[in-house]
């Protein structure tokens, strides 16, 4: 059982601070809960007899947040080229609530988005991904949450430079200006 002040994580949500444990009756049905205070002011009620089957944790220490910032660091793992599956397998990962596999689906898709670029519910996961693993690693590092966006976001550009630097598809310019007449500009001719 957790304690008022409690800094949890709440699995497809994200990590708050448990802000105070009350007593409702939804439906008819009294039931005590965690009133978990989100970033952004968002607070979310958790069931206490529910909480450990959902896979409630305390959040992790600095040490696991260095290991998460390594893992951005790396190149991405090998996901399955059919969509349906991808995004299932990814799905899968979010909801178990650890926090290495959610790093791992929000640089991978991050890789994806940069490379060819995400279908829309991609998109939306990788959003949902990136504030779950942002949430948990402000209270870690007690850092704000703008900092550790953008930190985040530095090791995933830097690992996708050092891995797909030399493989990213560059824009066609044209070097030189070709004269519609097929003569070369580089070769002047003398009257």
């Amino acid at each position: 059982m957790f304690n008022i002040g409690d800094k949890i994580v709440y699995p497809m949500h994200g990590a708050g601070t448990i802000d105070s444990i009350e007593e409702k009756n939804i439906l008819g049905e009294k039931q005590s809960y965690y009133i978990l205070k989100m970033p952004g002011e968002v607070k979310v009620m958790v069931p206490i007899d529910k909480a450990e089957k959902v896979g409630v944790r305390n959040i992790i220490d600095k040490s696991s947040a260095d290991k998460v910032f390594k893992l951005l660091s790396q190149d991405e793992t090998e996901m399955d080229k059919n969509w349906n599956k991808r995004y299932r397998d990814n799905m899968d990962k979010l909801k178990s609530g650890d926090i290495y596999e959610i790093a791992d689906v929000v640089r991978n898709l991050s890789f994806k988005q940069k490379e060819k670029g995400l279908s829309t519910g991609e998109k939306k996961m990788l959003v949902n991904a990136k504030q779950i693993l942002v949430s948990e690693l402000v209270l870690a590092e007690q850092s704000s949450k703008d900092e550790m966006e953008e930190l985040v976001e530095s090791k995933i550009n830097n690992s996708f430079m050092l891995f797909r630097g030399n493989n990213e598809v560059k824009e066609n310019v044209v070097e030189k200006f070709i004269p519609f007449n097929g003569e070369n500009p580089s070769k002047t001719t003398e009257a």
